[in-house]
């Protein structure tokens, strides 16, 4: 019997071979593709890091330097003005307060900063200070924030008495008061400050019910627990604190914000310009013409409104803020002479601003127009 061969074996053979390379060689260049894609997409992503990571680096550069030059505006505010220094007028041709410039408008300084950064400056005199603030004020504070004459008179004392408890140098309770074995008896336990000095704005958070009385307020916006001042100059305070003040409303508060564009408020009389007597009354005991040596200095990139935004407020003359930022690089200082550098007392890279919209009120509507 004879074996008989194919002769198409080999040709078969060789097909799936050639057949077998080529996948390999198909899978090799896919490999290598995707290989090569992600190296490149790696290469690209570090690029990208770099020059964001100098872009980040150049506009924190850039954000100090605006910072150092906002606090050189604070020393130079204590040196004495150049005989030749030009002066700002009122429409009467008054001379204005320079330092009544540090309310929180945005500033131009001595020595320019760049165009793509915002400086703002509040003086605490503008705020309510925590550590001197006389427990008759302290009452009709409470009393406005629970309804003013529709507040509830036993509520108004139990916020008091936990006010005085905390701050008073004993740990007896008042009555109706909150000493050491209330706090303790918390979830989170802690001991009450006992001490009319407060570490923080924060810290009125702690005494018991003050955290649902000033639910919603901006504390660093209203408060400070910094310098001597028993009273708030209206030239320099913010909308957060005029909230808080007896005798103001928000019709009233605009109003002030509008007056004080105009000219300065450097007395009562000047007062009574905007504010009603019976108005007045209340808000008597809280006002001053104080300035202080103790700032907030906020400095931020600018984030101006589109072209489109911008229309529309002019067709519509709505009271929308210009400057929608409200978070911004904030630090607590002490400008004590131009011949020392500011002392730092706190640092927030992300400080809330207080509000920095423009009043709310048109110039038709002003109270103090005739």
């Amino acid at each position: 019997m004879r074996q008989v061969f194919s002769k198409t074996a080999p040709a078969k053979k060789l097909s799936a071979e050639k057949g077998s390379v080529l996948i390999i060689v198909l899978w090799t260049a896919v490999l290598l593709t995707v290989l090569v894609t992600a190296m490149a997409g790696k290469v690209r992503l570090s690029a990208q890091t770099v020059l964001h990571n100098q872009e980040v680096s150049a506009t924190w550069a850039e954000l100090m330097g605006t910072l150092h030059q906002a606090e050189m505006e604070l020393m130079l505010e204590m040196m004495a003005a150049p005989v030749d220094q030009e002066v700002e007028l009122t429409d009467e041709g008054e001379v204005r307060n320079p330092r009544f410039r540090f309310n929180g408008q945005p500033l131009a300084l001595h020595y320019p900063q760049s165009e793509d950064f915002v400086v703002r400056v509040y003086d605490h005199a503008g705020k309510i200070n925590l550590n001197r603030i006389p427990r008759r004020n302290m009452q009709m504070l409470i009393e406005k924030r629970l309804g003013g004459l529709d507040a509830d008179p036993e509520a108004v004392q139990d916020l008091l008495s936990a006010w005085t408890d905390w701050t008073d140098l004993n740990d007896l309770e008042g009555l109706n008061g909150a000493e050491e074995e209330y706090y303790q008896s918390l979830e989170q336990g802690y001991a009450p400050r006992n001490n009319p000095e407060l570490d923080t704005v924060e810290e009125v958070l702690h005494i018991r019910g003050f955290a649902d009385l000033f639910e919603g307020v901006n504390l660093d916006a209203a408060f400070t627990i910094y310098g001597n001042n028993r009273t708030v100059n209206l030239n320099l305070a913010t909308r957060e604190a005029m909230e808080l003040l007896p005798g103001l409303d928000e019709e009233l508060i605009e109003n002030i914000l509008a007056f004080r564009e105009q000219e300065d408020i450097d007395n009562r009389a000047e007062v009574a310009e905007v504010v009603p007597f019976e108005n007045l009354q209340e808000l008597s005991a809280w006002i001053g013409t104080n300035t202080s040596q103790i700032y907030s200095v906020f400095v931020y990139p600018r984030a101006d409104l589109d072209e489109e935004t911008l229309l529309v407020l002019e067709e519509t003359q709505d009271f929308i803020n210009p400057d929608p930022v409200t978070q911004a690089y904030m630090e607590i200082v002490e400008a004590r002479s131009h011949t020392a550098l500011p002392r730092i007392y706190k640092i927030d890279p992300y400080g809330y601003l207080p509000d920095t919209g423009p009043p709310r009120v048109h110039p038709e509507d002003f109270l103090f127009d005739d």
